[in-house]
């Protein structure tokens, strides 16, 4: 059985779409990120990076990183569109966009999210943020310009890359931005929102 250590609002979320998604049975470990438990002793020896989520495997190895477990586990649980067949082009699109918004979406929100981590003078930190937002906006409109009329980016199955840019979007400030200039990918994570056993994990994590 898997083990996601869990947080409100975090990296967690699509993980945890995704395991109710492929109907595979897991256990979900709550981690009190406000009483820092992803900094505990206990917490740092499964992950020594204190990220959340951590995903636990059967045989009790342990991932980390959300993007890698989305990729392992629509691997493992193969379903249609998910993911793509091994060497298919389905699957390197997948794979491609996946990095993508790894490397560029999640990463330019924690830009904006902890500008003062990436700069030694604070004063400058709001300088950060505002290139971030700027970065952001670039990178959602190159995703927004490869979303097709379907119901999701890449036609009418739900794919790993619709649920990990469904979680990012629920962190985005500017939503009004989003769905004047992005409007499909407005439309792609609502249509996420509402998958009936997604939904209870979008109440659960962003309200």
């Amino acid at each position: 059985m898997y083990k996601l250590y869990d947080s409100k609002a975090t990296g967690s979320a699509c993980v945890h779409a995704l395991l109710e998604e492929i109907g595979t049975p897991y256990d979900r470990i709550a981690v009190d990120m406000d009483k820092d438990d992803h900094r505990s002793d206990w917490f740092t020896k499964i992950n020594p990076r204190q990220q959340i989520p951590a995903l636990e495997l059967p045989d009790g190895s342990v991932m980390s990183e959300s993007a890698a477990m989305l990729l392992f586990l629509a691997d493992t649980h193969p379903q249609p569109g998910l993911i793509g067949e091994t060497g298919s082009p389905e699957r390197a699109r997948t794979m491609r966009w996946m990095v993508f918004i790894s490397a560029n979406i999640y990463e330019g929100l924690l830009r904006e999210f902890y500008a003062d981590r990436y700069i030694d003078d604070a004063a400058l930190a709001p300088n950060v943020t505002k290139s971030a937002v700027e970065y952001l906006k670039r990178n959602y409109k190159i995703l927004e310009a490869t979303a097709g009329d379907g119901a999701y980016l890449f036609g009418d199955e739900m794919n790993i890359v619709d649920l990990y840019l469904w979680m990012l979007m629920q962190w985005w400030d500017f939503p009004d931005w989003m769905k004047a200039e992005c409007p499909k990918l407005s439309r792609i994570a609502d249509t996420v929102k509402a998958r009936p056993k997604v939904a209870p994990v979008h109440k659960h994590h962003f309200g």
